[in-house]
């Protein structure tokens, strides 16, 4: 299946960055953003039902994560950069509107960009991640919460090491695809909440596996903790947001980030209208942190649908 897909790289920015393509542009180009731990295989069912249904789909691997460079140590991650990364894809490729695609911290950019860019967006559909206009606050989770945990320097870095890279994939994988937050107790560490006795998710086999164990091999860790974990504060701060283009909402109902300090509030208040006058939310009952892998048949149905009503 994934063997249709082309590979190749592209000199942004001073990085060359890794992209996977499939399709033609016959109506149009979608462009898939990935989350943590995840690379552009996260992708790999919707690319072929966009390319099958006439558009070209792009899904880069970003800086620092995969085929991608790594961004040298000495220069500050920021969440600029990934929508300045997009941008100079568009660019160097030669097209001029797209339709976005984000999931997970992926969903920031995506967002970001359909503000800053209207005119080079045709539509922003993302999952598990609300809009915010400004920084998330975690400050009243529990101090075993998996992300206070990861953004203190050095310490991910040790639990990590304590373990290969495919131990270390094969649990956060299973630790996300549940209904409950990663919280580690006192002196516990949060690759200590699975181990090689826990199954994984009966939708994502030892093969898949393979796939995202062997670019991180490539990659490692550092830059994928410094970007989300360690620069959640400085994510972009948007005064009177407004997004002029389409949005679309997906969220698992089982997915672990709903249970985040205002997640829930945010998308069944109404407060997403007031940034997105045209948006359309959609729940997965069922639906867990990795819910375009999960029931990749039914998020194709909804990304399909979502293209096809703005041509």
């Amino acid at each position: 299946m994934a063997q249709q897909i082309e590979h190749t790289h592209l000199l942004v920015r001073g990085l060359n960055l890794h992209l996977a393509q499939v399709g033609k542009d016959e109506l149009g180009t979608v462009v898939f953003l990935h989350g943590f731990p995840e690379i552009w295989y996260t992708w790999r069912h919707q690319m072929l039902a966009v390319a099958a249904a006439g558009y070209r789909a792009i899904a880069p691997d970003s800086r620092g994560y995969g085929l991608s460079d790594q961004p040298p140590e000495d220069v500050e991650a920021t969440w600029e950069d990934l929508v300045a990364d997009v941008l100079a894809i568009l660019d160097a490729l030669s097209i001029q509107k797209v339709f976005l695609v984000g999931k997970d911290y992926g969903a920031m950019p995506a967002y970001d960009f359909a503000l800053k860019h209207p005119d080079r967006t045709r539509g922003v559909m993302c999952m598990g991640i609300p809009f915010s206009p400004g920084p998330f606050n975690f400050d009243t989770m529990p101090e075993g919460f998996y992300i206070l945990r990861w953004r203190e320097p050095d310490r991910a870095e040790a639990d990590f090491g304590r373990h290969d890279v495919r131990r270390v994939v094969r649990t956060i994988y299973i630790l996300f695809s549940r209904s409950d937050v990663p919280i580690a107790e006192e002196g516990q560490e949060i690759m200590d909440l699975a181990d090689l006795s826990t199954p994984l998710p009966p939708w994502f086999t030892e093969e898949d596996l393979d796939a995202y164990a062997a670019l991180f091999e490539k990659s490692g860790f550092r830059y994928p903790l410094q970007i989300p974990y360690r620069s959640l504060h400085r994510m972009t701060k948007h005064v009177d947001p407004k997004f002029k283009v389409p949005v679309f909402m997906v969220m698992g109902e089982k997915d672990y980030c709903f249970k985040f300090p205002g997640f829930e509030t945010a998308m069944r208040s109404g407060v997403m209208n007031t940034f997105a006058p045209d948006l359309k939310i959609t729940y997965i009952p069922e639906g867990c942190h990795f819910v375009q892998e999960q029931f990749p048949d039914q998020i194709n149905d909804l990304l399909l649908g979502f293209l096809k009503d703005h041509p």
